[in-house]
């Protein structure tokens, strides 16, 4: 069983407002060293999110085919029980990051994708550190 998704990031605040925006709630806030962590829950899912204090440009994970390593976190939003299609759920979470001063890039536009035998609506965001995040909708 997973346990959680560590994340490092330049802004903890940021990132928090962000993932909150997704259906994570902070549970516990901690120091990591001498840097601010917390534990976020939310969507079957635990996160740790961790301020690194002399934060560095990440790795273009998305765009780099060579990269070797994580690669992005993936969310169903069929089972976040929302949006008639992918599209119409980008436009409303973009819309809700707006109201808090925040915007996603889109690193893939909404698009039809078969998975092994099945076949999704997929579109990559990237999260305030740019770091890939995946939302697919399995199509009937």
């Amino acid at each position: 069983m997973l346990h959680h998704v560590s994340i490092r990031t330049a802004d903890i605040f940021k990132s928090i407002a962000f993932y909150e925006q997704l259906g994570f709630q902070v549970n516990d806030r901690f120091t990591a060293g001498t840097t601010l962590a917390c534990w976020m829950e939310g969507l079957g899912g635990r996160l740790e999110l961790i301020q690194i204090p002399e934060p560095k440009p990440a790795v273009d994970a998305f765009f780099d085919e060579h990269y070797v390593g994580y690669y992005h976190l993936s969310f169903d939003v069929a089972r976040m029980g929302i949006a008639e299609s992918l599209l119409d759920w980008v436009t409303m979470f973009q819309e809700r990051l707006s109201a808090i001063g925040q915007r996603a890039t889109v690193l893939l536009d909404p698009q039809k994708q078969q998975i092994g035998d099945r076949w999704y609506e997929v579109a990559f965001l990237a999260d305030p550190d740019g770091l890939a995040i995946e939302f697919l909708r399995l199509l009937n």
